[in-house]
């Protein structure tokens, strides 16, 4: 079964719409959606190696542009959108003691939260609700994409047939390191 997906997801990364896909994923993760671009960006890579950097742009914009409606989620319907998802997450109750703390270590949040699996999506709606610059949270939100996205590209695109070879004999067990590292995104976020 396992191998089924793989192979479907392979195909898919191939398709003429792959871009467009990544492009929603990436942008809807960042304010909404639970799963990481990676999960699509990956096979892509690695089905097209020589679009690596196209590929990664891509991710970066949808995601910054994502982050933009997660902050504006924050700051215009925090009470309506914005907490219902975050109660989801587990983080409702520390709410007031995060916005106090969260805009004196923002810059630092933010660049933690866009490279780590930490969920974007928390950092984008609580960056809204307390008011941090948006210059500051912009520019935090490009440089921590784009290191993440584009050293993803990098490795995929310097060590693809390698890497892929090697998820491709041990794909039970990058399954399962990969649903190890969503699971453990969530509850790190739900005792933070």
């Amino acid at each position: 079964m396992i191998q089924r997906l793989y192979n479907w997801t392979l195909s898919l990364a191939q398709h003429r719409h792959a871009l467009w896909a990544l492009a929603c994923v990436a942008f809807v993760e960042s304010s909404v959606f639970p799963i990481p671009p990676d999960i699509i960006m990956i096979p892509m890579i690695l089905a097209q190696p020589r679009r690596a950097w196209l590929i990664a742009g891509v991710a970066l914009v949808a995601s910054v542009l994502g982050g933009l409606l997660g902050y504006a989620i924050g700051a215009l319907a925090f009470d309506s959108i914005g907490q219902p998802i975050l109660a989801s997450l587990g983080k409702a109750d520390a709410m007031a003691e995060f916005s106090e703390r969260f805009n004196d270590m923002g810059f630092w949040a933010v660049l933690v939260a866009g490279i780590t699996p930490f969920p974007y999506k928390v950092i984008t709606i609580m960056s809204g609700w307390t008011g941090m610059p948006l210059a500051t949270f912009v520019a935090t939100s490009v440089l921590a994409r784009g290191v993440r996205f584009f050293i993803l590209a990098g490795l995929l695109w310097h060590f693809g047939a390698p890497i892929r070879d090697f998820i491709e004999r041990r794909l039970g067990l990058m399954f399962t390191l990969a649903l190890a590292l969503l699971i453990g995104g969530f509850v790190l976020v739900k005792y933070l």
